[in-house]
Formats: structure tokens, sequence, C-alpha cells
């Protein structure tokens, strides 16, 4: 199938469902009170070092003392497909899969996940109740709202979208066919960051003034790259997807056989948006959270950095300054040499979480060891995010992070880089999600996809 022929036929596709791998039911005696017929069936997308590693594994938080639940930890829920461009990413996810339920059964044998190289074979299964997004950013959105017209609820992997406007027709979809969403993030979750918003929120350090943030340092840039071979395991043209073609090298896309490193595409502007956004997904979350304008933003927004003129051209060394309506001004700053961090600064001390996943401390220690009281804030039982995921697609409740608060978060990263973009300070209106009075930072707003094919 060439280029032209798969983008143009996307709705084909969608409707001709492999039938390759489709797991068979596995009797209810296998799982007990979690047979799969009592279980949320997802399907994950994309099984790179994050949708791997974190998503479907979990991780283990050893200096905190605490562990990340994966999907596979999750006992309402049962992965039953997953997909990737990368066949070799892929192969690793399912003998996961089918070797963790393996272990819970009498005869020590699960062969119960497919694999699926097209997204749109998941999306298009009857079975499959959620899809966990872990794609890179780029094609978050076309996935999810093809997702969500066909009634998948929704956990998607931060930064969720690529400008404005793109994250808002998300949010409109998911309005629109009333599906459960959740941004997967586990900031919220992780005791000292949600310690920290509680007691901000219940006015321990008095009213907040201002919010000081450090973003870690990233890899120096690296210079443009010869044109490589594909490698046999990746579909690099379904990788590509919604992009412009331009040839191969590793450098753009990710180590072949590697679940370790980080991807490259991360600092390719083309696919994602660099620190600002990664690590700015985690941070002005919590920083939101804590000044209780979650479905809101800042009113107005400086900043300066610089843009290497190169193959890894995301914007390093910058600092970026939000002013909120309420008075709050947030600070970020990513340097070389700068850490991970927040600081919620108040009218009555400060309290700082460093490092990740954070060691908290205070202007006035006393205060880590104080309790809500009454109708205070309480976050001390707060769901890992996949629990709280799946409980919700359970329930039908509201997840912890739905994303429209996600896409409240990204759009600060976004609007924080389009003031460095153009050099200026710029006036928000959060209610409206444009710039007042200034049209070239407005046109920045929409990063259209570059093949109107999956523009939805």
């Amino acid at each position: 199938m060439n280029r032209r022929h798969f983008l143009k036929n996307s709705a084909v596709a969608a409707s001709a469902v492999s039938a390759v791998g489709i797991p068979t039911i596995v009797p209810a005696s296998v799982f007990g009170k979690n047979a799969p017929s009592n279980r949320i069936a997802v399907g994950l997308i994309g099984t790179g070092r994050q949708g791997y590693g974190q998503n479907l594994q979990g991780s283990d938080l050893k200096t905190i003392g605490t562990r990340i639940p994966g999907l596979l930890d999750v006992s309402d829920a049962q992965v039953v497909a997953v997909c990737d461009v990368d066949s070799w990413r892929m192969g690793k996810a399912k003998t996961a899969v089918e070797s963790h339920y393996a272990q819970k059964t009498a005869s020590g044998t699960y062969k119960g996940c497919s694999t699926h190289r097209d997204f749109r074979e998941i999306i298009a299964r009857k079975d499959i109740d959620a899809v966990m997004i872990s794609t890179p950013d780029y094609w978050h959105v076309p996935m999810g709202i093809l997702a969500a017209q066909a009634k998948k609820h929704i956990s998607c992997e931060k930064p969720l979208s690529m400008s404005v406007h793109q994250g808002r027709s998300l949010v409109d979809a998911l309005k629109k066919y009333g599906v459960v969403n959740r941004t997967d993030s586990e900031f919220r979750s992780v005791r000292p960051q949600n310690q920290a918003v509680e007691l901000v929120r219940n006015g321990r350090i008095g009213k907040l003034l201002k919010i000081e943030i450090s973003f870690p340092s990233d890899p120096d840039p690296v210079p443009a790259q010869a044109d490589m071979p594909v490698p046999k395991e990746l579909d690099y043209e379904l990788w590509l997807g919604p992009m412009p073609f331009v040839p191969y090298t590793e450098m753009r896309v990710h180590s072949p056989s590697d679940l370790q490193k980080r991807p490259n595409w991360m600092r390719v502007d083309t696919y994602a948006q660099g620190m600002i956004a990664n690590w700015g997904a985690h941070y002005f979350d919590v920083a939101q959270w804590a000044n209780n304008s979650e479905y809101s933003g800042p009113v107005e927004v400086e900043g300066k950095g610089e843009f290497p003129k190169s193959l890894w051209n995301s914007m390093i060394n910058f600092t970026v300054t939000y002013r909120y309506a309420n008075g709050v001004e947030m600070t970020c700053v990513q340097s070389p040499t700068s850490k991970p961090s927040i600081k919620y600064i108040g009218s009555e001390g400060w309290i700082l979480v460093d490092n990740y996943p954070g060691i908290i401390s205070s202007s006035n220690p006393a205060l880590l060891t104080s309790k809500p009281t009454g109708s205070e804030l309480d976050l001390s039982k707060t769901l890992w995010d996949k629990v709280d995921f799946v409980d919700a697609v359970k329930t039908g409740r509201k997840t912890l992070e739905p994303i429209e608060v996600g896409h409240r978060t990204i759009s600060i990263s976004q609007i924080g880089l389009i003031a460095c973009q153009i050099s200026e300070k710029l006036t928000w209106n959060p209610e409206k999600e444009l710039f007042v009075g200034n049209n070239a930072a407005n046109a920045l707003l929409a990063a259209p996809l570059a093949r109107k094919e999956w523009v939805m």
C-alpha cells in the first residue's frame, strides 16, 4: 500500500479488521470473579518505552517506597490487544501480557493477546472497551478522535496535542461522543506532589503568590543525519502517518530493539514540542491544580529560549513567566544544569517538592505532618492513574484528570512556546483560548496536521 492510498483510505482500513490473532474467549474459570467478561477489555496502542515499561507493566518508585501500577496490575482490566508500527516492540509487549496472565492460570499458559500494526484495527474491534494511547505526541489527537467516534473510552499519554486548537478538537470530540477519558499522568497520584497541592489549597502557606518550576536539562542537539535504511521491523510510512515524508534516520525516530532510551522524536518539533511540553505536562498540571485553575489558565505570558538549527530543534534553555488573574506568578526555567522541582511560595511560607518523584520540604516543617480537617481537601487516598481510569470506565464517573484538564495543562506549554518564538509579552484569554490583539501569535495556535486526511 503506498502512502497516498493508505492515507486516503483510512475509513476502509478501519472497517476491515484483521482476523489474524483475534483472541478467543477464555473460560471464566481462568480468572475467577475477574473473568474477562467482568473486566474492562483494553487495547494498548503504542508499545515503546512509555507504553511497554510504564503503561503496561508499571514501575517501582523506590525512593518513596511505592509502586506505580501498570495496566497488568489492575485486576479490573484485561489487555487483549497491543499495537505498534515496530514489530519488535509489539512482540515484546505481547509476550509480557501473555506471560503475566499465564501466571494466573492453572495450566500456566495463556494466548489471548492479539497484535495489530494498524491502530484502526483495534479501534474497530467491538470487543474492546477502552484504549490506552501511548504513541508519539503528533498521533494523540487523530487517534483520540477516531477512538471517541468508535465509542472507545480513552486514556491518552501526555502531552496531549501539538497545538491549542488541535487539543480543543479532541476535547470537543470527547464531549460529543460521551466516552470516559483521562490524561495519563501519574504526577497527581505521587504523594509528595499531591501533598504539596493539598497543603497549598488548604491555605497552609497563606495566600499563594508565586510558583517556581524547574525542568530537567536536555541532551545536546544533534546535527542533520545521513539517510539510513529503514529497519525491517519498522513500518516507517505508518510511523510518519499524518506528517510529511522525510527519509528515515534513527535519530528522528527511536533506537531499534531498545526499550530503555528516550525516543529521539521527542526532540524534533515536527513530532513533539520538547521539554516545555514533556515536563510541562507534569508540572504545569500540579501547579494549575494547586492554583485551583485547572479548567482555566494564565492571562499573561512572556519568555525567551533557544531554537537549535539542527535535527533536534525543540526549544532549549528557556525561561517563561506566566501571570494569573488572581495575581499568582508562575515561572519555569530549563537550562543545562537544571533539575526537576516545583516550589509554591505563599504569604506565610513556602513548600518545595524537589526532584522526581519528589522530596517535600517546607519553610515550616510542621506543615508536613498536618492533616486536613473538616471539609478541607484530602488527597492522601488518590488513586493511581491506571486504576483511576479503569474504575471510571466501570462506574461512569469522571476521572481525576480528564482530557479537558490535560488540554488546559499543555496549552500553558504551547502559549509559552509561542511567546518565546515571537519574543513578545502576550495577553491570553483562557476562556476564548486566544491571544488578545496579536494576530501573529494567534496564527501559531493552530498547527494543522500536514495531511488533511488526518484533520478530524
